[in-house]
């Protein structure tokens, strides 16, 4: 009988909690009055929305039937996902304006030029960029449903009035990974307890997508496809208003802007947080009438310009973001009661609605802010004389290209030079060089890219402090020239390739250029010899001095796996597919420096490298390597569990990376097992938290600095509770540019351009001073910070330590990193100290 009532009390409960689901999501579109004419998404699915958790597919199935099914809905794509998975839009209007988009979309394209036809009101309701922040996904199926077929007046005069895109899921691949991993084990009774794996992801979970990036501070950098096609939408349809809906900690209530005030970018127009001000209260409005707890002008900020609620307020658009406390599955306990996901997302359908609302009765305020934005007199298309930047990649074509096209895709218009020209003692050359206009359309936009600033109102960041591209790309500039855009090229010159001679004796490659890495990379898979130069050197060529720095490649015209004939077509290939200028030379004696047959020249070996990953690693800085070495230099890299780290053979591998962590899970002992590594010719590369654990395990030999030192170094004295937040603010790192000195000798720098390289800074991590020679490779500057914020306490205990050490181990060597080098994968001028380290680290030894 006991059994019997147990029994029947599970199913009671399980019969509640399902009605519950679908009573709170279903209950907005069952006043719609509805024609009937489609399914709504608890009927396509068979079950109410939310029951389960959604895979990208079958949203993108929906958003079909939609369109197949009103005429009021039409869909764009924006490309694909890394792992393939197509990105949908929904266009809802109504269907005489369905019928007009093409001309709609015409006008759009006007708007930079201060002069676009009056036309309907463009709304973006974006969703789930981060992909187990599930709850906007499943709330943009049943806002789109309710637009594609309601009668309510309301919704009529909207879309007579405005086109509303409606984007469910900003990143799937993320998405899937989180709906598979919470479905596995969500049961027919619903577990609340924060601890139960339905709420407790395994690693990397699913905030970020396929190469492990967050994809919200993706908006400026544009690294992956999903962002470039978000981007390209944007720019399409110029909207008026985008809502940038997303979770937040589960003890949390709700959040919507405007965020704290003293924290918005300086570059931001006040009349955009004004509007901004005049929607939060259709958003209380609307929480209010469900009793929904939020607030507003706390933790959350306008500063960084590479999100998806603040990339609008620098595009004449006004974003606005919105933060629901996350379930993370279908219930949890909190600290304001259960949370349930169906409320989450009812919450989200709710300030949809009031997004919808306010940016209609906005709607003049939204076009007329839209209209100013672009109508300032400096504003216009460059023409005839026009000061601006100009940029140089310092021997890099690829890099220059890079910046050139990250700016192109935010429309940013940019120009080549015809030829060679001096600026401020500096060659500035047609071939690496570039010149940005600043008077232009996107000037707003294009001054917030290469902002500099390292003073601050309030020195609380919710992201990074800067994100200026002249340093992350390492770009030598000119801030004020004047030129005349009429003479300049608007498209590079095409890429001609020097013609070698399989009489030269060899071919030699400047390994300042970007994509010599993948070349190299190619020519070693297949058996090619390559050696690289310690030294510089100069050759007489044909009447002329060739001038090579260190790290210079050379190939042997000599091969054994090729004839020379063989080898210089092979190599004429590879340049034209890479991009890369080769160097043919016919003497092997230097008029200067090191011939080519000296020992300087060091062979380059083949590489198979592995990363530790797993919980204690940083899941964002792994997938950072990874895009590195599979985006750029083309290379395999083994993924290894951190648990599986002590049961694998290391013999086969030739590098072994340590990202940022904590390496909890990793015993102290395994050091030895490095250590022994490194001692039979290994490499170890290892940065940030990873150091802390190679010291306790009495491999790095160096001396760290972790934050309780740095905590010393602060004054406390007198300070009231008050007082906690600002001294919290000066003592985080969130993102500084910092100078570091170079040894110019030193391999694991060659390449980089010279004897300065800024780098990002964003973790509360030093190394003492060693006294060991030829260990330091760089330096803190003197005066270290380039850009942003930084305490001064910092800036005076970080100068003239180390910032790249390189430890000998027996045949191997230990590289540490005191840093990130390879930050959101934009950090292009940095990146190379990670392929010196696979490449000329192991023969120094």
């Amino acid at each position: 009988m006991l059994r019997l009532c147990l029994l029947l009390l599970s199913i009671v409960s399980l019969l509640v909690s399902f009605a519950t689901n679908a009573q709170s999501v279903i209950s907005v579109s069952s006043v719609s009055q509805a024609t009937d004419n489609l399914a709504s998404p608890s009927e396509f699915l068979g079950y109410p929305l939310g029951q389960w958790h959604l895979r990208h597919d079958q949203i993108n199935y929906y958003l079909k039937q939609l369109a197949q099914n009103s005429p009021r809905v039409s869909l764009e794509s924006t490309g694909q996902s890394h792992e393939a998975r197509q990105q949908l839009t929904a266009v809802i209007t109504s269907a005489p304006n369905q019928a007009r988009l093409a001309q709609i979309i015409a006008g759009r394209q006007q708007v930079k030029t201060g002069k676009a036809p009056d036309g309907p009101l463009i709304i973006w309701l974006a969703y789930s960029i981060h992909g187990d922040e599930a709850s906007g996904a499943h709330a943009a199926l049943e806002v789109g449903y309710r637009l594609s077929q309601s009668q309510e007046p309301w919704v009529q005069d909207l879309l007579d009035k405005a086109v509303v895109l409606i984007t469910p899921s900003q990143n799937p691949d993320g998405l899937d990974r989180f709906s598979t991993w919470t479905n596995n084990y969500t049961g027919k009774i619903k577990v609340s307890d924060e601890n139960h794996n339905e709420h407790r992801q395994n690693w990397p979970a699913g905030r970020r997508n396929h190469y492990f990036a967050d994809l919200n501070r993706d908006w400026l950098f544009l690294r992956h496809p999903e962002s470039q096609g978000r981007i390209a939408l944007f720019h399409k349809w110029q909207p008026h208003y985008l809502g940038d809906f997303h979770e937040m900690g589960h003890n949390q209530t709700f959040f919507f802007q405007p965020g704290v005030p003293t924290r918005t970018h300086p570059l931001t127009p006040k009349e955009n947080q004004e509007i901004t001000d005049k929607l939060a209260s259709f958003h209380a409005k609307a929480l209010d009438e469900s009793k929904q707890a939020y607030f507003t002008k706390q933790m959350f900020d306008d500063f960084y310009y590479g999100k998806g609620s603040t990339y609008p307020d620098i595009n004449g658009a006004v974003g606005i973001l919105f933060e629901q406390a996350s379930v993370r599955g279908q219930q949890q306990d909190s600290e304001n009661g259960l949370l349930r996901f169906s409320q989450a997302i009812n919450n989200q359908i709710a300030t949809s609605f009031s997004s919808l609302k306010g940016a209609l009765a906005l709607a003049d305020e939204l076009k007329q802010y839209q209209s100013r934005f672009y109508q300032r007199r400096d504003k216009h298309p460059p023409s005839g004389r026009e000061a601006g930047f100009l940029l140089s990649a310092q021997g890099d074509p690829a890099r220059r290209d890079d910046l050139a096209e990250l700016l192109n895709r935010h429309e940013i218009q940019v120009f080549y030079l015809k030829e060679n020209m001096q600026q401020d003692r500096h060659q500035y050359r047609q071939d690496d060089s570039l010149f940005v206009p600043i008077n232009q359309p996107q000037k707003t936009l294009l001054l917030a890219m290469f902002d500099l600033r390292t003073e601050f109102e309030d020195a609380t960041f919710y992201d990074v402090s800067s994100w200026n591209l002249v340093f992350s790309y390492n770009l030598q500039m000119a801030r004020n020239v004047n030129l005349n855009v009429d003479d300049l090229l608007t498209q590079p010159r095409p890429y001609s390739p020097a013609r070698l001679s399989p009489n030269d004796v060899a071919v030699l490659v400047d390994w300042r250029q970007q994509n010599a890495a993948p070349l190299l990379q190619t020519l070693l898979s297949e058996g090619i010899r390559v050696k690289f130069a310690a030294k510089p050197f100069s050759l007489k060529i044909k009447g002329h001095t060739l001038n090579m720095m260190p790290g210079t490649l050379q190939i042997p015209l000599t091969q054994a796996v090729l004839t020379p004939r063989g080898l210089v077509d092979r190599l004429e290939a590879l340049a034209k597919q890479y991009d890369v200028k080769l160097q043919g030379v016919d003497t092997g004696l230097a008029s200067s420096g090191i011939d080519l047959g000296s020992p300087d020249f060091h062979d380059i070996a083949p590489i198979k490298a592995l990363v530790v990953t797993g919980y204690g690693t940083s899941s964002t800085e792994v997938g950072e390597l990874w895009y590195f070495m599979d985006n750029l230099v083309g290379a395999p890299l083994t993924q290894v569990d951190v648990s599986r780290l002590p049961r694998i053979d290391l013999t086969p591998y030739t590098h072994v990376f340590l990202v940022d962590g904590s390496y909890a899970n990793l015993e102290e002992k395994y050091a030895r097992k490095l250590g022994q590594f490194a001692i039979e010719g290994g490499v170890i590369v290892a940065q940030k938290g990873a150091l802390q654990w190679l010291s306790n395990g009495n491999l790095l030999k160096s001396d760290i600095r972790e934050k309780r030192y740095f905590s010393q170094l602060f004054a406390t004295d007198g300070l009231t509770f008050g007082d906690k937040a600002r001294l919290d603010a000066r003592q985080a790192i969130g993102g500084a540019v910092m100078a570091l000195d170079l040894d110019a000798s030193h391999p694991i720098t060659f390449g980089l351009g010279g004897n300065r390289l800024p780098v990002l800074k964003n973790k509360v991590f030093g190394l003492s001073k060693t006294q060991a020679p030829f260990v330091t490779a760089a330096t803190y500057a003197d005066d270290p910070l380039l850009d942003g914020f930084l305490a001064e306490e910092y800036q005076r205990s970080l100068s003239q330590t180390p910032a790249i050490i390189v430890e000998r181990h027996g045949k191997g060597a230990l590289v540490a990193l005191a840093d990130n080098l390879l930050f959101r994968n934009i950090w292009l001028g940095s990146q190379k100290v990670y392929a010196n380290s696979l490449y000329f680290i192991p023969a120094l030894h």
